[in-house]
């Protein structure tokens, strides 16, 4: 979700820029710590330079969201996240969001072991809606590994949820050269440009107009877009009852390739090759809920009242 994108609107009305339990902490297979492996044979072949990496099981960082919120403390773990509230762009919030991000606990809390995100129609700050967004910059931000969040869906058009990642020196280098990593996006199914059904979800790649200049255009069966201002390649799949059931969306980031899975089934694999710049630093997490905005085309469901995007865990193994 490319909050840090504000000067374009493009054509195509597409946006450049989101199974398991609590007790599953070492599935053998997708959730795994990061092991250097390198290959002597690579040679002097300079797309070959990359170290190989295994995905193991090693725990590094979690949020079960095991503790309820309560009245007068923060709705997260503030040792985790950040909880954003000051809107970043001349009073806005980017993408042409329709909604203000609020701490209050109608938009953001933990019950019975869920975190839930909540969208509501209401006025706000100047808004018609308002919502939550968090981060774990300057609290969490790590290079390589595997990141999972078991979530299900809010079940509106016009509803944006999201799990990101991005680049942490942010600040210094602006987006989008800081580098972007959506692992999960929802919502643009109510577009001409793609697949026209409430089971899509969509993850992507973004970086800067200079970086990888070959090898984004020749990923079969995905969605490459140079804007002028960043470069971005996404993919797409259709899920079953996206709003009904939990699912796990993950990634597993290596500096030979990016993957990223759907309820342990890969349907996205983006090659480094020889450049891993912006993609060889440390990144930071995000969670959030939008309204509207490009990613929908601005449409919401005229009768909208609220949403819920509820999150099981989000775990990080290296």
């Amino acid at each position: 979700m490319n909050t840090y994108l504000n000067t374009f609107f493009i054509a195509f009305f597409i946006l450049i820029s989101c199974g398991g339990s609590k007790s599953d902490l070492s599935d053998s297979y997708l959730s795994g710590s990061v092991k250097q492996n390198v290959n002597s044979n690579l040679g002097n072949n300079p797309f070959n330079q990359s170290p190989t990496y295994s995905f193991g099981n090693e725990l590094i960082w979690s949020d079960e969201f095991d503790e309820d919120s309560s009245s007068g403390t923060p709705a997260v773990s503030s040792d985790k996240w950040n909880i954003e509230t000051v809107a970043p762009n001349n009073g806005s919030w980017y993408n042409g969001e329709l909604q203000y991000y609020t701490d209050k606990q109608d938009n953001i809390k933990i019950e019975n072991g869920f975190l839930k995100i909540t969208a509501k129609r209401e006025e706000f700050q100047g808004k018609q809606f308002t919502s939550a967004r968090i981060n774990t910059q300057d609290k969490f931000e790590f290079t390589y590994g595997r990141v999972e969040i078991r979530a299900k869906l809010p079940n509106w058009e016009g509803m944006w949820p999201a799990f990101w990642m991005l680049g942490a020196n942010i600040d210094e280098v602006n987006w989008p050269n800081c580098g972007e990593l959506d692992i999960l996006e929802h919502g643009d199914y109510v577009k001409d440009s793609t697949s026209d059904d409430p089971g899509l979800i969509s993850s992507a790649v973004h970086y800067g107009p200079q970086d990888y200049s070959r090898q984004t255009t020749n990923v079969p069966g995905k969605i490459f877009f140079d804007t002028g201002q960043e470069r971005f390649i996404r993919a797409e799949k259709i899920i079953d009852s996206p709003f009904e059931e939990f699912h796990t969306y993950a990634i597993q980031w290596a500096p030979d390739k990016i993957q990223f899975f759907v309820d342990e089934e890969m349907y996205f694999e983006y090659p480094m090759q020889s450049q891993h710049s912006p993609f060889d630093k440390p990144f930071f997490l995000l969670l959030n809920l939008a309204v509207g905005g490009h990613w929908t085309d601005g449409y919401v469901a005229p009768g909208f009242t609220n949403a819920t995007y509820e999150i099981d865990y989000v775990r990080v193994y290296q």
